[in-house]
């Protein structure tokens, strides 16, 4: 089985975003494949370069370069829902005269024809959104 996952959950406020991480790393190990990660609203927050969990937490952010790693699968944010929140790549930050990328390593910027491609390969899409 072939997956795609969004992830729209704040890593920081929503179990939901760990369910989706904790679903990814399961789906590496196992016969079945992710064609992509896509993060969306608030879950892009996972790729703030600056951000640290406290000493007590996961570090979500390592956890997820791992899947990619393991996988050989970018991880991609949604490059509005990343821009509202401060999240810029190199090339983004020098064309806003920006100081430095906010956004960590291996995530990048991608549209929402990216996911919707990813949607086409996958046999299930799993969304992973914030509780109401």
């Amino acid at each position: 089985m072939r997956f795609a996952l969004l992830v729209q959950a704040d890593p920081a406020q929503c179990p939901s975003a760990i369910s989706a991480l904790r679903f990814a790393e399961a789906v590496a190990t196992s016969e079945h494949s992710l064609v992509g990660v896509f993060f969306q609203g608030d879950g892009v927050q996972v790729a703030q370069q600056f951000r640290r969990p406290p000493r007590d937490e996961s570090d979500l952010q390592a956890r997820w370069a791992k899947v990619s790693e393991d996988c050989t699968l970018p991880l991609q944010l949604c490059v509005a829902s990343a821009l509202r929140r401060g999240l810029v790549d190199g090339p983004e930050a020098a064309r806003a005269g920006l100081a430095a990328a906010t956004l960590a390593p291996p995530f990048e910027l991608a549209g929402l024809a990216t996911f919707l491609a990813q949607m086409q390969s996958a046999d299930r899409v799993l969304t992973f959104g914030a509780a109401s």
